[in-house]
């Protein structure tokens, strides 16, 4: 079976391919989630706000000495520049190019940008000239803002906010705005530790719980 190399497409049409294949893929993902004021609440409602782009750690590794030939090429020319420029502004796009990574049966399993690199060489001929180096990459997740809003399915009802009380006002014409339900107005009270549910001052701030499992639609 052909062994297959990890693959760095460059927008614009460059390729990178690895020497060595690298010996791990570490990747990594964070979530900002935001705690909800409310009255009597050991756990306080969380409201998720965005989700941090992917990260991609990965090492490869070059080397120009390991060849027949006497003289030896620079790793840099041949190797390690063509990483360095993923990190350089170019072209009329006025920032660094957008990468896929692909990799045999993975086919394209991360398309980002170049957010670090560290290049460590690690063996010099006599003159200097470097001929093996270990880059540490790490790619951040890249994303257009039409394709990520294409991927989203987001609701209000799955989304937990603030609400200022307006003059007539009611639990349930607040549930009927917010959940479309008017027979909802339930977790709204819980979560407000509201005992009369016709008693709301105007100008109060109201905590609009999430409906999840604790609160589904038809339970009340």
């Amino acid at each position: 079976m052909k062994l297959e190399k990890l693959t760095i497409r460059v927008e614009g049409g460059q390729t990178i391919t690895a020497l060595f294949n690298p010996s791990k893929l570490v990747l990594g993902k964070s979530v900002n989630w935001q705690e909800q004021r409310a009255k009597e609440r050991d756990v306080p409602e969380l409201q998720f706000k965005n989700g941090q782009p992917r990260t991609l750690n990965l090492d490869l590794t070059f080397d120009t000495y390991d060849t027949p030939d006497a003289q030896k090429n620079s790793v840099r020319e041949q190797y390690t520049d063509k990483l360095l420029q993923l990190a350089m502004v170019a072209g009329d796009k006025h920032r660094p190019p957008v990468c896929d990574l692909s990799w045999g049966a993975l086919g394209v399993f991360f398309q980002g940008v170049l957010e670090k690199l560290d290049q460590q060489f690690t063996l010099f001929m006599e003159d200097g000239t470097p001929v093996r180096a270990t880059c540490q990459c790490t790619f951040k997740e890249w994303r257009t803002h039409a394709d990520d809003q294409r991927r989203q399915h987001t609701q209000s009802s799955d989304i937990a906010k603030t609400r200022i009380v307006k003059r007539g006002d009611t639990l349930s014409s607040i549930a009927a705005e917010e959940y479309q339900d008017p027979g909802m107005w339930r977790p709204i009270a819980d979560e407000n530790a509201i005992d009369d549910p016709h008693s709301i001052a105007p100008g109060s701030v109201l905590l609009i719980p999430t409906l999840t499992h604790r609160y589904p639609l038809g339970r009340y």
